[in-house]
């Protein structure tokens, strides 16, 4: 006759640690989930002002106009008949678009420093009115 012994799972490892699969508590409840949400979007808001506060690159500038002029040489292609004087084009719009696009990125990141110096001393003004107040 065939063993009837019950087999179990194996538990733990070499180490002797039994480490448990996901989540096996109580399901978190609405306050907690949104807290850890809110910590993520607040990363990433983070982040986003960080990428924000780097001064503009040439490099970057080229990345962008490259995206633009292949987006331009596709429609370009699309619309004309001729598909040879959009890629004729393409060159040129290049090379116009990647000053077009530094010098945005240059006017752009001066604005938001100026807003910044302008609110830090704004706010710097409305402390000092406090404390003597």
């Amino acid at each position: 006759m065939a063993q009837t012994k019950r087999k179990t799972k194996h538990r733990g490892n070499a180490a002797g640690m039994v480490e448990s699969r996901g989540r096996t508590g109580r399901p978190p409840t609405a306050a907690e989930r949104k807290g850890t949400a809110a910590s993520e979007k607040s990363k990433a808001r983070e982040r986003q002002l960080n990428r924000l506060d780097r001064p503009p690159t040439w490099r970057g500038a080229i990345v962008k106009a490259m995206l633009a002029a292949i987006a331009l040489l596709l429609i370009g292609i699309l619309v004309l008949k001729n598909s040879s004087e959009a890629i004729e084009l393409f060159p040129i719009v290049l090379l116009l678009y990647i000053p077009v696009s530094y010098y945005a990125d240059v006017w752009a990141y001066k604005r938001r420093q100026r807003l910044k110096a302008s609110a830090k001393a704004k706010a710097k003004a409305e402390a000092k009115a406090k404390a003597e107040a």
